[in-house]
């Protein structure tokens, strides 16, 4: 081998733990927000509907996947609680409203193929 084989072996090392590390981080990144996103909504639905009804969500969204109450709370607990623009408060929700949607279309095809997804 030579001195500039090497090197290209060497790069292409780095290369593949870079690429796995950005992988760790997009993901650590991602459940950050997602947590981030838990909170707002809980706010927002404690905000409006009281510490019984954000519970509820809270458990609609960890036992039956049903993310939508949270993800609208997420909106108002940006708007309302912490005071933020409606274009801000909808850039921290559209995050979750792309996961909620894809989801809800799945139950609606289901429901009327008679068929669970």
């Amino acid at each position: 081998m030579t001195k500039g084989h090497n090197k290209i072996m060497s790069l292409e090392k780095v290369k593949d733990i870079l690429a796995g590390s950005a992988g760790v981080v997009f993901g650590i990144g991602f459940l950050v927000i997602g947590l981030i996103q838990l909170y707002v909504g809980y706010l927002g639905i404690e905000y409006h509907w009281g510490t019984t009804g954000a519970v509820i969500c809270v458990v609609l969204a960890f036992l039956f996947r049903f993310m939508l109450p949270l993800t609208v709370g997420t909106f108002f607990g940006a708007l309302d609680v912490w005071g933020w623009p409606w274009y801000g408060a909808l850039a921290l929700t559209v995050p979750g409203l792309a996961f909620a949607l894809p989801g809800l279309v799945m139950i609606a095809v289901g429901a009327l193929s008679g068929k669970r997804l």
